[in-house]
């Protein structure tokens, strides 16, 4: 236990990540990552083998006498690969973290959850396409430049939508990647929720 707390630690200096945001991206509290660390709780050696995979280590895992080891095999494709897990959330409440979580390689620069791609506005008939029923990355900590996807809301209090950021003629637009919808004037009461950063598709 102590081996693993003073590795998750270290770790955790070298990301500059902070118990708040290891714990957003392990889909627990704040408060249970800080009582592991100061072992005020034993975690599950599931648990602790999926903080050291959260945290890159994957090619590191505790066994059952506490011990950090090496698998004999696996290492070589693990190795230096950092995983992160995010939560889902709904179209009907962003702020609001679902059980459900997904896991992938991207570092987030802020807040990070999946959406399920909803509708067929972003379903294009050659190129990029994301259609419904995929799930898409949000960092609201990224910004928003012409030509990246975004979350994004018109005014305050309007339906989020999922568009295409362009500048054309120095004014701003959000556009379907679906050459059906129309594309939409961006103004200054609009507000840029997030950067879409991965695209996931899932079968089953």
């Amino acid at each position: 236990m102590d081996k693993w707390i003073t590795l998750v630690k270290s770790r955790m200096r070298e990301l500059k990540l902070t118990q708040e945001k290891l714990a957003e991206r392990m889909g627990v509290t704040q408060g249970a990552v800080g009582h592991w660390l100061r072992k005020e709780r034993e975690p599950t050696l599931d648990r602790m083998n999926e903080i050291l995979v959260v945290l890159g280590l994957g090619h590191l895992q505790m066994n059952a006498s506490t011990d950090v080891a090496e698998p004999m095999a696996q290492y070589a494709a693990q190795e230096g690969q950092a995983v992160y897990r995010y939560p889902l959330r709904a179209w009907n409440d962003l702020t609001l973290d679902q059980a459900h979580t997904e896991l992938c390689d991207y570092a987030a620069h802020g807040t990070a959850y999946w959406l399920s791609v909803e509708g067929d506005a972003m379903t294009a008939p050659l190129g990029l396409s994301v259609p419904a029923g995929m799930l898409v990355l949000v960092d609201c900590g990224q910004d928003a430049e012409p030509g990246k996807l975004v979350l994004a809301r018109l005014q305050a209090d309007a339906q989020p939508l999922f568009r295409q950021l362009i500048e054309e003629g120095g004014q701003r637009y959000l556009r379907p990647l679906n050459p059906t919808y129309p594309k939409l004037l961006w103004s200054d009461e609009g507000e840029v929720l997030g950067v879409v950063v991965r695209a996931m598709a899932k079968f089953a």
